[in-house]
């Protein structure tokens, strides 16, 4: 049987967080897979401590995921900054990185026969460089939307060339599809997934999973967010809640990520900022939710992420309340409670907490289960056998 070698370049770290590009990788068959975390910048940990970690990480021998052996994982080397400001910094700093990733494809036996799959517009400048037979492209964001040290111009540019050499793109959101399909007709949308058979035991286990220690003696109705604490999460909505149910729990699990402020949240007593939680962990804490919060401010960035917690959320059963961004909530309109404005945010979070609809638990469940990630791979990888970029067998 001839194996598919798959070089992915990531945009996260393969641990601790299981984002897109680690439910995609674990779950190809018939495959061995070279897994990159992102690079970290030189400046990086002078604003964030947590970075200077990375910094001699690429010295290290490859990693095998336990569980999934398959993968192999590697820090690439630390990188210039400014590399989505200056297209000239973006070349020099893949030009370096090349030169690590063919180390490591010698190393394991990976050649032209690879396929590279690539998550970031700024790989467009290393294509050229790694032997490879095939080129993916997965857009997970509108990645000129983020902020900081960028050119969304150059941003822009550097994504259109990526999508236009690659053999197949994917996008997680229907206007990241429609941007991309105007310079690469295969663009197709498969949106995020949920870990179903780990998110459902919110249901199939409720009697036997245990309240976690810091969750017990909480007033209820539980409010929940689980998710990364970034700059395009609606804080103002979090805090009206906080504000106009003061006998509620809001309770937030995640990490900021820099340059995102929280102090205005921690002045009110009823909302908790838990830091990460194992997602083997999670189901406990999420079956102590009375409801779910999906909320996004609006943006050209929010409208079109795919975010993974509310499909998560489907998968647990329980009552979920979003804003109107994404788009993609709409097409669970019939058991979401979407709300247009911060009034209406309130007075369904009310309505949510007080739902007692078996039918409704059901359907969301159903629905968690069609978004599964084992159904996501299936159709990225029907595509690719398609097109004989992955071999089947």
């Amino acid at each position: 049987m001839m194996k598919n070698h798959v070089v992915c370049l990531s945009t996260t770290n393969y641990h601790p967080l299981p984002t897109r590009k680690q439910n995609v990788m674990s779950r190809l068959r018939n495959s061995e897979v070279l897994y990159f975390d992102p690079p970290v910048s030189l400046i990086a940990p002078l604003k964030d401590k947590k970075a200077a970690a990375y910094l001699g990480k690429y010295r290290q021998p490859g990693a095998r995921v336990e569980g999934h052996e398959h993968i192999t994982v590697y820090a690439l080397p630390p990188v210039l900054p400014f590399f989505n400001k200056f297209r000239w910094i973006n070349r020099l700093n893949q030009w370096r990185q090349a030169r690590f990733v063919r180390k490591i494809m010698k190393k394991h036996g990976f050649g032209g026969e690879s396929v590279l799959w690539c998550y970031s517009p700024t790989a467009c400048d290393i294509v050229s460089r790694l032997p490879h037979r095939a080129l993916v492209y997965d857009c997970v964001d509108r990645h000129s939307a983020y902020k900081g040290h960028i050119t969304p111009a150059v941003v822009d540019r550097m994504e259109r060339e990526l999508a236009t050499a690659a053999d197949q793109v994917f996008a997680t959101a229907s206007g990241l599809q429609e941007t991309l399909a105007q310079v690469n007709p295969t663009a197709v949308t498969i949106p995020n997934g949920a870990a179903y058979e780990i998110f459902s035991r919110v249901q199939t286990e409720k009697d036997a999973l245990p309240c976690p220690e810091d969750m017990r003696g909480l007033p209820h109705p539980v409010f929940g967010f689980v998710g990364m604490l970034q700059e395009c999460i609606d804080y103002a909505l979090i805090e009206a809640l906080a504000k106009a149910r003061p006998d509620a729990t809001v309770f937030l699990i995640g990490r900021p990520l820099p340059g995102v402020d929280l102090t205005h949240l921690r002045r009110y007593p009823n909302i908790v900022l838990h830091e990460l939680v194992p997602q083997p962990a999670l189901p406990a804490y999420l079956a102590q939710m009375d409801v779910c919060l999906n909320v996004f401010r609006a943006g050209a960035l929010s409208k079109d992420v795919s975010p993974l917690k509310f499909y998560e959320y489907l998968a647990t059963g329980k009552p979920v309340v979003s804003t109107r961004e994404p788009v993609q909530v709409e097409d669970f309109a019939d058991v979401v409670y979407i709300a247009q404005d911060e009034a209406e945010f309130l007075a369904l979070c009310d309505r949510a907490a007080a739902e007692n609809d078996p039918d409704k638990t059901a359907r969301r469940l159903a629905y968690g289960k069609a978004c599964s990630w084992g159904e996501r791979v299936r159709q990225i990888e029907r595509t690719l056998y398609e097109k004989g970029v992955l071999h089947e067998s």
